[in-house]
């Protein structure tokens, strides 16, 4: 006879308390739900994640910005298609070939909505001849266009000084043509600047290599940072100290921000904290040393400070910034930089790509306008003219002010 079924017979009590300690066996080996009846068993506290993503998503939102930075990402795409437009030989473009360049010109939505979203960038015809569909750039926004690239062209001394400066900011005085072709639109050079700006003006840069950008006059009367005029007035106009002007920096928090506890005496403390301009490269900061790293990374926030500001519109994108990394000796994870000064800098996430601006110049029209940024902000207003977007145009236009 079976042992187990004798012993069940003889001892019904053991056959259960078998059965309890399997059952309990199974429950051990299970996740434990934590209620009421198992309060008392001790939980492992986990530390919440704390990474650029998580600041990324938890920041202040400044609405403003964010609506600024979707209607630019827009306005890139119309210029783009434009670009594709003007490459083609035929004089017309059909619909159902622009829908095949929605990936090209880094559009999420389809062509089609986009084109009827827009009716005064876009003209849709019939084809005399071969009866489709085609569109069309309108004239309003070719003028536009057009005056564009005569400011560009008329501006080329100024562009000439934006590119010195950059080549100054380098830590050999060099930079790869590929990084600055990247960010061409936004320090108002034109798309053949080797041509019409390096090769024009020997005397001021030549070509080491066919992707090196080489500054050739020396460096020495530096060029006073954009900052040091914001210093300049603190210092003047509201009777501030030189210890708390000489190395601070603007701060402008968007609406709502939390500021935590301790953090005013930290960002008082950091103000304060003497650091090289980004025209300086006569002192080496040894990171080993007392406050090595906070001065380390100043001197990262001033190269970003002044980069921004030598832009027309005070903005770019994230990932054309980091190309300049190595060339300016940024050693830092550029992205986790910008969000630890959110009263400086701020990322927009609304596009295909993350964009930064400098938010001192977007608070109560500090934004100097320049023809070129007047141009550009008619192609903007162009692009938001549209059904049921006059708030929204509205707010730009105050943003940009």
């Amino acid at each position: 006879m079976n042992p187990i079924r004798t012993s069940r017979l003889q001892n019904p009590n053991v056959f259960e308390m078998l059965i309890f300690q399997r059952s309990c066996l199974a429950l051990l080996n299970r996740s434990v739900s934590f209620g009421p009846f198992n309060r008392h068993v001790q939980k492992r506290w986990k530390k919440p994640i704390d990474s650029a993503r998580t600041r990324l998503e938890n920041r202040t939102r400044d609405h403003a910005l964010d609506n600024l930075s979707k209607e630019t990402k827009k306005l890139k795409v119309v210029l783009c298609m434009h670009q594709l437009m003007l490459q083609r030989r035929a004089s017309h473009t059909s619909v159902q070939l622009l829908s095949r360049w929605r990936n090209a010109v880094g559009l999420n939505a389809e062509i089609g909505s986009f084109i009827q979203k827009h009716p005064h960038i876009f003209e849709v015809y019939t084809h005399p001849v071969k009866r489709n569909l085609c569109c069309r750039i309108s004239r309003h926004m070719l003028d536009l266009i057009a005056d564009e690239a005569l400011i560009v062209k008329e501006s080329e001394m100024a562009a000439v000084q934006r590119l010195r400066k950059l080549l100054m900011m380098s830590s050999s005085g060099k930079l790869h043509a590929h990084a600055v072709w990247l960010v061409r639109a936004e320090f108002g050079l034109p798309d053949d600047f080797r041509e019409l700006i390096i090769s024009q003006h020997p005397e001021h840069f030549r070509l080491v290599h066919p992707d090196t950008i080489e500054l050739v006059d020396g460096d020495d009367i530096l060029p006073v940072a954009e900052i040091e005029k914001w210093r300049e007035s603190e210092y003047t106009d509201k009777w501030l100290s030189e210890l708390e002007t000489k190395f601070a920096f603007p701060i402008q928090f968007p609406t709502g921000f939390k500021i935590e506890k301790d953090y005013r005496e930290y960002l008082r403390n950091w103000q304060m904290l003497p650091y090289p301009k980004p025209y300086d490269k006569q002192e080496v900061i040894s990171i080993r040393s007392r406050g090595g790293v906070e001065r380390f990374e100043k001197r990262a926030v001033g190269i970003l400070h002044e980069f921004l500001s030598l832009t027309v519109e005070k903005m770019v994108d994230v990932e054309r910034l980091s190309h300049f990394r190595r060339d300016f000796s940024m050693t830092v994870n550029l992205r986790e930089l910008l969000l630890k000064h959110p009263g400086i800098f701020y990322i927009s996430t609304k596009g295909r790509s993350p964009a930064v601006f400098l938010r001192e110049k977007y608070v109560k029209g500090l934004l100097e306008p320049n023809p070129l940024y007047t141009v550009r902000r008619k192609m903007l207003e162009l692009v938001m003219l549209k059904c049921g977007r006059t708030n929204e145009m509205q707010s730009v236009k105050e943003t940009s002010l």
